[in-house]
């Protein structure tokens, strides 16, 4: 990947994997642990893990200034990831971004005895998709393009520069959600800066 540092948030959760997943893409990684951290990227990936925590640990300063974040850069949130970026949780309700014009459900699919690897269809194409504990996305908003589906539900969505998968992309050697994310980064970066 040409310029840019990608940031995977590590705070908990599955960021090593993503991590290695995008290094092998040939993009450049930082792992973010702080507030700070997000002034030296480009564009973040918020992993799976356990959204609560995530909450837990992003308290105060840091949630604010991801919130700003999430508005001026390109994001893409796994599992976990896509609950933060929604407007709307349930079961049980928790705040959230609001990046993404979507309602989610928390552990939709059942517990971690339930986790299955589904074939699901991305932009018309057959793909193996690994559930984890995942949220079901329950409703999507006009804005919002949804790029894979599984079982009839929405899997993978785009709104604007933020996107969202209810799976886990880091853990299959299919890489196209990936690439797709990186070249929202390259897009992004082309475009001329304000006032030019």
């Amino acid at each position: 990947m040409a310029g840019g540092t990608v940031g995977v948030l590590a705070l908990q959760g599955g960021f090593d994997r993503h991590q290695r997943a995008l290094e092998q893409l040939g993009a450049e990684v930082t792992l973010v642990r702080t507030a700070a951290g997000l002034d030296a990227i480009d564009a973040l990936i918020i992993p799976g893990g356990e959204s609560t925590t995530m909450l837990t640990l992003l308290a105060g300063c840091f949630f604010e200034r991801l919130r700003r974040f999430v508005r001026e850069r390109p994001i893409l949130g796994t599992c976990a990831g896509a609950i933060l970026l929604s407007r709307e949780v349930h079961d049980p309700p928790q705040p959230a971004l609001g990046a993404l014009d979507i309602t989610i459900r928390r552990n939709a699919y059942g517990r971690q005895a339930n986790s299955a690897v589904r074939q699901g269809v991305f932009v018309g194409s057959p793909m193996e998709m690994v559930f984890i504990r995942a949220p079901r996305i329950e409703r999507v908003g006009a804005g919002v393009e949804v790029l894979a589906h599984a079982g009839g539900d929405p899997v993978l969505v785009r709104q604007g520069r933020v996107m969202a998968a209810t799976f886990h992309p880091e853990l299959s050697d299919d890489t196209r959600v990936f690439r797709i994310f990186l070249e929202a980064i390259e897009t992004r970066r082309e475009l001329p800066a304000k006032g030019e």
